[in-house]
């Protein structure tokens, strides 16, 4: 499963790689819109850390999964113990 994170904690990156991985999943992170998001693909599951990014990051998100068949998964904090619930509830 394949799993794209939008937003979080700089200085927590390779936690969330390291948390993907025990649940079998590769991730993708992005924490900054340096030349947008186009290259997200398909993945299976997107989460968005929405306290950490701003509203247009979220849009272009959204809009580059729009009409594909991708779970979004939404949380307000972008601590470990909300990303655990997230890869719990959706793998």
């Amino acid at each position: 499963m394949s799993v794209v994170i939008v937003g979080g904690n700089e200085c927590m990156i390779r936690q969330y790689k390291d948390l993907c991985n025990e649940y079998k999943c590769k991730a993708k992170i992005y924490l900054k819109m340096a030349r947008g998001l186009k290259n997200i693909g398909t993945p299976d599951l997107l989460v968005l850390f929405t306290s950490t990014v701003s509203h247009k990051m979220i849009r272009c998100a959204l809009s580059e999964v729009k009409g594909r068949n991708i779970k979004i998964a939404r949380s307000h904090t972008s601590s470990i113990a909300a990303l655990k619930s997230i890869l719990e509830k959706h793998v």
